[in-house]
């Protein structure tokens, strides 16, 4: 199953987003294969889908993220994935960076399915990913497409948020290829973000559960319990150049509808990260009482007003 979308999608169609189930390999523009399942929606029609993109060290099939795709369903098609380095897809986790072509792909192949909106929902490191990604796929920086210059390799957005093309294809991102790049960009972008537990800036070590992660992601004693105990393999390479952080990618989301929902119990970033995001720009911001950190944390009823929001945004 190719992720290249050529063109939008004006109608629905039925038959392929009311068939059931239905399992695909998705190819990144930068070559990596990521494992991905619809599910249509139960109520019946529809045009809209929910991308779901999960938490470091998650999963298509983990238990959460099955849970918060049963829920969604009930309102929407749904889209979820693994990213890379996670479940059955290729690739080795960059920590939120890379991760960015692997949810455009995902928000491609639900267009490809005839979905007319497409929406996206990522929980902690893919809370960052969905932010970074609407910035880099939505709002100005889809009206801009066509003026940006490749950069370092195609990494997604370092700073200063040049680069369109260079996202979407790191291999070739000049000449013939250009015409296909700013297309993608159009094929990916969502229609209405919902960030959960995402940090807003990159290396926060001040809670216990993030300066074992930072342990695990960083060292290569870490990483091998990252591939055996957490089943997620981990790219040995520092970022280089650092990404677009979420609070950076904030303000370029707009008009895209942004929400920002955190728990007042996260043991793994309190609460100036959400108020952090929220300072940034547009957007509307749930503080949820007794709520802990991610997918594993958020109950149905939770899940159930998200999409709601998603839904109407």
């Amino acid at each position: 199953m190719s992720s290249v979308v050529e063109g939008r999608c004006h109608h629905v169609d039925v038959s392929s987003i009311t068939d059931g189930p239905r399992r695909a390999t998705l190819r990144t523009s930068d070559g990596v294969r990521i494992e991905a399942l619809h599910q249509p929606c139960t109520a019946g029609e529809t045009d809209l889908a929910i991308v779901v993109a999960h938490g470091f060290t998650g999963s298509v099939d983990r238990p959460a993220v099955r849970r918060a795709a049963g829920v969604f369903a009930g309102r929407a098609g749904v889209v979820t994935f693994s990213f890379r380095g996670h479940g059955r897809s290729g690739g080795h986790s960059t920590v939120g960076d890379r991760e960015v072509l692997d949810l455009a792909a995902a928000v491609a192949w639900a267009r490809s399915l005839g979905y007319g909106r497409v929406v996206t929902v990522g929980f902690s490191m893919g809370g960052s990913v969905v932010l970074r990604h609407a910035a880099l796929y939505g709002g100005a920086a889809a009206q801009r497409a066509g003026e940006h210059t490749p950069e370092h390799e195609g990494r997604t957005g370092a700073r200063d948020v040049r680069g369109v093309r260079g996202v979407l294809d790191v291999h070739d991102a000049r000449g013939v290829r250009e015409a296909r790049d700013v297309r993608g960009a159009r094929d990916a972008h969502t229609d209405a973000v919902a960030a959960v537990s995402a940090p807003a800036r990159w290396y926060y070590q001040g809670t216990a559960p993030m300066r074992r992660l930072h342990w695990v992601v960083t060292r290569p004693v870490g990483r091998l319990v990252g591939r055996y105990g957490l089943r997620t393999r981990i790219h040995h390479k520092d970022w280089d150049p650092v990404p677009l952080s979420p609070v950076e990618a904030v303000p370029l989301i707009a008009p895209t509808p942004l929400l920002i929902v955190h728990g007042d119990r996260d043991a793994y970033f309190p609460l100036d990260h959400p108020r952090m995001l929220a300072a940034a720009g547009p957007c509307e911001l749930w503080l949820e009482p007794g709520m802990g950190h991610a997918e594993n944390a958020a109950d149905d009823g939770l899940l159930g007003r998200l999409a709601d929001w998603l839904a109407r945004a």
